[in-house]
């Protein structure tokens, strides 16, 4: 079934990614409607309506289903009961299952290495033995992930000597948890792609992500890597898709080790940071793509206009003061994107800059210029 212009869409979240999905939804005559247990939030405040209940008031959530067409995500860290119960009144995209498998890491890399995709090498931990056993199998350094609910760097810590392991784990909350390789990386680059109703499969091209702290910095539009890396990390994200048999978009996060072997990292059944670039950059956003997906429409063109850097701009740029606006969007092609947060915190995600250029360096120079004259002061 197809949901055309004026159809209702929800959208469980209420973050950035569902405010940026959200605008994409009206401007395309779509109703947005908005679940999350928080109130004035940076997608309630561009929504048509703004349902604040738990995510799993399963009286909320019923009355909500009934005010909508279609449903979707604009983040994996809700519980997938709440999703079942919708599924259960109305379509949701992805699936239930997709969710299940998504949000855990553990889960997520059994899947993969089921599939036969190339992972870092990994064991479960569900107790102390476990871990010991795991830095024997594996060997050091190591990364100990927690299992479940885990963001930009959160929920994990790194294991260099064996007399780090127990108070790491300790840290952890001693829950199930994952134990990973550590891997030297030659990059990070991901893949968002799409698979809509009829099982069309369409796909942005690569693009390189820099962290700072675990959390996204600064992607370039394209990832330079070779024609086989990226055909290959292609093939990669459609396998993945097809056997979750989803419909919506999936971003797919690759180690590229110094060997230049590609390591599926995670998977984000959703919009995602790496993705803002292709508001400006791309034939048809990510966002745009989104909906598209899930309300049946074709897929979009995913070609990339022109390329593209993205810089997250975090609450550190308000620490002096108010940033210099005027500065900043003096300079072209410059594009500013603000979430509608209250309060700026180090380390939270405010907005962020996307910058165009000939190259993807000279797209990066320009987005790292704008942002730095967003904190120098006038004179």
């Amino acid at each position: 079934m197809t949901y055309g212009p004026g159809s209702r869409i929800g959208i469980l979240g209420s973050g950035q990614l569902g405010r940026m999905l959200a605008m994409s939804a009206k401007r395309l005559g779509y109703q947005a409607h908005i679940y999350s247990p928080e109130e004035n939030t940076p997608a309630g405040q561009v929504a048509d309506v703004e349902t604040v209940a738990d995510y799993l008031d399963v009286e909320a959530l019923k009355h909500f289903a009934a005010q909508v067409d279609v449903v979707t995500i604009e983040f994996e860290n809700i519980p997938a009961e709440a999703l079942k119960v919708l599924e259960a009144l109305v379509p949701v995209y992805p699936q239930p299952n997709v969710l299940e498998t998504t949000q855990h890491r553990l889960r997520e890399k059994t899947f993969l290495s089921d599939l036969g995709v190339p992972v870092v090498p990994f064991q479960a931990v569900h107790s102390l033995a476990d871990l010991e056993a795991g830095m024997r199998k594996i060997g050091l350094p190591l990364v100990l992930k927690t299992a479940g609910f885990g963001y930009d760097g959160k929920g994990q810590a790194k294991i260099t000597r064996p007399e780090e392991a127990e108070p790491a784990y300790q840290a952890l909350g001693e829950q199930v948890c994952i134990l990973e390789q550590f891997i030297n990386l030659d990059r990070e680059i991901s893949v968002i792609a799409a698979r809509g109703a009829d099982g069309a499969f369409k796909a942005y091209r690569p693009v390189e992500n820099r962290h700072r702290n675990h959390i996204l910095d600064m992607t370039l539009a394209p990832a330079e890597i070779s024609p086989q890396m990226e055909q290959t990390a292609l093939n990669i994200t459609r396998k993945i898709m097809e056997a979750l048999n989803m419909r919506g978009l999936l971003c797919v996060e690759f180690f590229v080790t110094e060997e230049g072997y590609l390591l599926v990292n995670e998977l984000a059944p959703r919009t995602h940071n790496s993705g803002h670039y292709s508001i400006e950059a791309a034939v048809c956003s990510q966002f745009e793509q989104q909906l598209r997906a899930v309300c049946g429409l074709p897929l979009g063109d995913t070609s990339l206009r022109q390329p593209a850097a993205m810089a997250n701009l975090l609450g550190d740029v308000w620490q002096g003061g108010e940033p210099d606006w005027a500065a900043c969007l003096a300079l072209s092609p410059v594009y500013l994107h603000l979430y509608g947060k209250k309060e700026a915190k180090p380390g939270r995600k405010m907005g962020h800059i996307t910058a165009l250029g000939s190259t993807p360096q000279a797209a990066e120079a320009l987005a790292a210029q704008a942002r730095g004259l967003l904190q120098a002061k006038p004179e």
